[in-house]
């Protein structure tokens, strides 16, 4: 799915225009060649090909993973 990863003062947050949802990151670890974000809702994805370098606002393709 489409997202759009952006930094608000400070903290990350992702909207995904398909679901008009808009939610803050609370947590984040690495894996593999990218990260996985837990959103404040619940959900994890996972984001290919992100590092701290990359600039925000910036669209990716993150796969929802499986609740724990």
């Amino acid at each position: 799915m489409k997202v759009i990863l952006r930094n608000d003062a400070g903290s990350l947050s992702i909207y995904v225009p398909k679901k008009d949802l808009e939610e803050g990151v609370v947590s984040e670890s690495v894996e593999g060649s990218g990260k996985i974000l837990t959103l404040a809702n619940g959900w994890r994805l996972q984001i290919d090909n992100l590092n701290d370098e990359t600039h925000l606002p910036q669209t990716f393709d993150a796969k929802r993973l499986p609740d724990e």
